[in-house]
């Protein structure tokens, strides 16, 4: 499956059109991980958990959605885009969605 955030492929052409694919996780974060940010918040730099966290929920997002493309007869998800988004106090989901397409 071939996945990009181009709205087309280049030396490809798009056969058929399938509609939106979209993908989302919801992450809470740790206690533990919530004490070293604030410990980095005083002493400064880069908040490596939630810097994991935000790629695992990156990845499960986007697995999701290739999953849904798939189950729509897609070989291909173009026009990729990312949004965050808070839901509760110390919870956020990423979501990840795209134009499902059957590519020649």
């Amino acid at each position: 499956m071939l996945l990009s955030n181009l709205e087309i492929v280049p030396g490809r052409q798009i056969k058929t059109h399938l509609g939106l694919v979209q993908g989302s996780s919801v992450r809470t974060k740790h206690i533990g991980r919530d004490f070293m940010a604030g410990l980095k918040n005083i002493f400064g730099g880069e908040l490596k958990g939630y810097t994991e966290l935000l790629r695992e929920s990156r990845d499960e997002a986007l697995e999701r959605m290739q999953a849904q493309a798939e189950s729509v007869g897609a070989n291909a998800v173009i026009n990729i885009r990312f949004s965050t988004s808070s839901i509760a106090q110390g919870a956020a989901e990423l979501f990840a969605y795209g134009t499902a397409v059957v590519l020649e």
